[in-house]
Formats: structure tokens, sequence, C-alpha cells
């Protein structure tokens, strides 16, 4: 029993311990491990190394592909649960990719980690957790893909899936926004489906600080007029946009 993971390099799997970058645990020392494969293809992603494989015509601003052989690792899910507790963190985050698509596997290897370590999931919000994995989970980062991601509004935002999220006390909302008509489209699916505000962080899109930094003076007033919250991308600003971090 495994599960598939993303790579720093080939043949090492993303396991890694560093500071939440984004969202309400920004800031908390935690450890990562960022499994492979998604379902939507996000044309800004900023991981296309754990979905955009070679021979993959689907459109990323990269343009750039990836050999599936060298950006993807199958480990045991024993030996995933011994690395992640081997950094001795208080909290994991598990991202992708997409990782409810492994939600099984995802389970069966989180029972395996020593008690008292709080779970975060990272996920695009179309794909329903697994019975055996949601009790295991103490947060959900739900970043639902607007219009701009490029993917369709019927693959990217069912209305089924996100009326889960809105009445599902453990999830917060996280917004990728690259110009203000974004945080239009964030008003209405909050309107549509009843979600309070404070559930909801917007963070500009963008790998590099001059970027990041130009949208978010903008965002930042956004947030006030609206009583939403700002997420920086703090890993960016510490590190770069490099793996395992």
């Amino acid at each position: 029993m495994a599960l598939t993971l993303a790579t720093t390099n080939p043949g090492e799997p993303e396991i890694f311990a560093s500071l939440q970058g984004e969202g309400p645990s920004i800031g908390r020392s935690v450890a990562f491990v960022r499994l492979s494969r998604c379902n939507l293809a996000c044309v800004w992603c900023d991981t296309p190394y754990t979905w955009h494989w070679t021979g993959d015509n689907r459109p990323h601003r990269g343009e750039e592909t990836h050999d599936r052989a060298a950006n993807q690792l199958v480990l045991e899910e024993a030996e995933v649960a011994r690395r992640i507790a081997a950094f001795a963190k208080p909290r994991l985050v598990v991202t992708g990719g997409e990782p409810l698509l492994q939600g099984r596997a995802l389970a069966r290897m989180l029972a395996l980690l020593p008690p008292g370590i709080a779970v975060e999931v990272e996920t695009n919000g179309t794909v329903a957790p697994h019975p055996d994995l949601d009790p295991l989970i103490a947060q959900y980062n739900v970043s639902p893909k607007l219009a701009h991601s490029g993917n369709s509004a019927d693959l990217a935002l069912p209305p089924e899936r996100l009326a889960h999220w809105a009445n599902e006390t453990r999830a917060f909302f996280k917004f990728v926004i690259a110009t203000p008509d974004d945080v239009a489209e964030v008003l209405a699916l909050v309107e549509t489906h009843a979600i309070a505000h404070n559930r909801i962080w917007l963070m500009a899109e963008g790998t590099d600080t001059a970027t990041l930094g130009s949208r978010e003076r903008w965002l930042a007033g956004l947030c006030l007029a609206h009583d939403m919250n700002l997420s920086p991308r703090l890993h960016i600003a510490l590190y770069g946009d490099t793996r395992g971090t």
C-alpha cells in the first residue's frame, strides 16, 4: 500500500519541514508532504511538476512539461509516515497536486503517525474527502479555482462541493487573485453559498516578490473593504519559488 508523491529531486520525495507560507496557519512550524497528480490544470499553477507531464497539451504559462518518472515517486505509506514523524512537528500540511485524489491511502498513512499531530489538507475543493480520511483532518484549506485559472466552472466550481465546504466548520477558503475582477467573482461565490467573510483569505497570484508586492498593495484595500483576510506568500519571500520549502 503506497502513496504517489512529488519529488524535490529525482528519487527524493517532497517531504520537508518549513513554515506554513499561506492561509490561516501562516507562519506555523509544520511538516509538509506533497502528493502528486491533480484533476485540474491551472494555467498559472506553481507546481506543474505534479501533473503537467510530457505529452500533456493542456496550456500552462510556463509551457514546459515534466518527465513523470523524475517528478513522481511511489512510496510505502509506512515509510511516508516514518519520514514525517522524524521531523517531530505538531502539525502536518498535506498538499499537492490534489491530495484528496488519494484519500484512502492518505487515511492509512495518517493512522500510522504518532498521536497528537494536527493535519491540514490543502485542496482545490472539487473532490469529496474519503470517509476514512475525514475524521483525521483538523483543517481543510480549500482553494476554489476562479475563471482566470483556465479551468471550466463545471469542473473547478461544482456547486455541491462548494455547498459542502461552506457548511464544513473545519474549512477555510483561499482564493488566488490576479486582478480586481477576480475579487468580484469571489464575492459572487460568497453570496451564493453564504460563506462568512472571516473564513476567506485572498492571496495574490505570483511566484516572485515584485509581482506579489504589487498585487498585494491593491488587494489589501479590497480585503479591508469586504472584511476578508489577506494572505501573503511567506515562503516565496523567504526562499523564492523552490521545491521543498
